[in-house]
């Protein structure tokens, strides 16, 4: 009965640490990501700080989707230091429970935490995410004009018999299926230039890409305006999500399906296979972080030295988050298994923690 009455203690304070943590870095990551937007549609009339407000309401989840292992490892930490500061760790050590009925309480809520974080936040994160983007994309569209977006970030080539075509975009939607600011280049089959578009927004159809308000700007004649003008395309919508999706902004729920498609259409899926083992892997990584934490802080608070233990801990899920970058980038290099990658950081962080704590609990 009083260890069961400890650990739902013992699981409530961790939650709760964890929560205000994560809350605290929620609202910090609104504040920041507020005022970079302010900034960067500061030149658009209709962007009022309602609107604003809304499209940082929207990226907010997406992007403190990654912090969560860090709010679990702080949190942690936190729980722990200060059961040990207020000497409830000292006597529910007196009263023969030992750590690891401390940490138990607090691994089964990560591990559920991480559950839900990859089945439920993920794909509303995901969502919402998609939602800013077009709110942004039609906030700016009307101020891009005919610019030329020659060195944004999205970029799509197709060939055919009749030539190559070049795409570039200001912004991406529905995987690739909508893209606005978009400029065309056109080659013939020798490789010389033929002319170059210039659309507010193009959506993908089978067959052919419909752009709008286009401006046609062939060589030596002058400018043709088109309301709506197809241009045609072989390609297909999984090969235009693999040019224009990110793995990270497509939902866990339809990360199996996506990967079968690409794989189907003879096209490698090395990064959206990567994202769909590491939400797999999700709650063990969870799991890691409450064992690193529960093996620096786990110790008698008038010991002293706190700065160091939090210092530590910190240093340790840095470490973690680096080995999780090597073995992603190695992972979409096809150089290491996706499964591999995902697994290894958790494996790593949940060994070293359970290994210091049998060091410093059992000798």
């Amino acid at each position: 009965m009083i260890a069961r009455t400890l650990s739902q203690y013992f699981g409530r304070r961790f939650l709760s640490a964890v929560l205000a943590v994560f809350a605290g870095t929620l609202v910090l990551t609104a504040m920041i990501d507020f005022l970079e937007m302010m900034r960067r549609l500061s030149d658009t009339k209709e962007a009022s700080g309602l609107i604003i407000a809304q499209i940082t309401l929207f990226r907010v989840p997406f992007i403190t989707e990654r912090v969560m292992p860090f709010a679990v490892l702080v949190g942690a930490m936190f729980c722990y230091l200060n059961l040990s500061r207020r000497l409830e760790l000292v006597v529910a050590r007196a009263a023969g429970i030992s750590a690891w009925q401390f940490i138990a309480p607090a691994v089964g809520i990560a591990a559920l935490l991480g559950i839900a974080l990859t089945t439920i936040y993920n794909p509303i994160s995901a969502v919402l995410r998609e939602r800013s983007t077009q709110i942004e994309a039609e906030l700016t569209s009307g101020d891009a004009g005919f610019r030329s977006t020659t060195g944004r970030a999205f970029w799509l080539r197709q060939k055919s018999e009749d030539g190559q075509t070049v795409f570039n975009a200001k912004s991406s939607r529905q995987q690739g299926i909508q893209l606005d600011g978009v400029s065309v280049f056109q080659f013939d089959p020798e490789g010389h230039f033929l002319d170059r578009i210039e659309a507010k927004s193009a959506t993908y159809e089978p067959g052919y890409w419909r752009l709008e308000e286009a401006r046609i700007y062939a060589h030596g004649a002058a400018p043709v305006d088109r309301e709506a003008f197809r241009l045609k395309t072989n390609l297909t919508p999984v090969q235009v999500g693999e040019s224009f999706a990110t793995p990270e902004t497509v939902p866990f729920w339809q990360l199996s399906s996506y990967i079968d498609l690409a794989e189907n259409a003879g096209l490698t899926a090395a990064g959206y296979r990567l994202q769909y083992y590491q939400l797999l892997a999700q709650p063990f990584y969870l799991v890691a972080m409450v064992l690193l934490a529960a093996a620096v802080s786990l110790r008698f608070f008038r010991l002293g030295g706190v700065q160091k233990v939090v210092l530590g801990g910190i240093a340790a899920g840095f470490l973690l988050y680096v080995l999780a970058k090597i073995t992603g980038d190695l992972s979409k290099a096809e150089m290491m298994s996706p499964v591999a990658a995902a697994a290894l950081p958790a494996a790593v962080g949940g060994v070293a923690g359970v290994l210091a704590l049998l060091y410093q609990e059992d000798g």
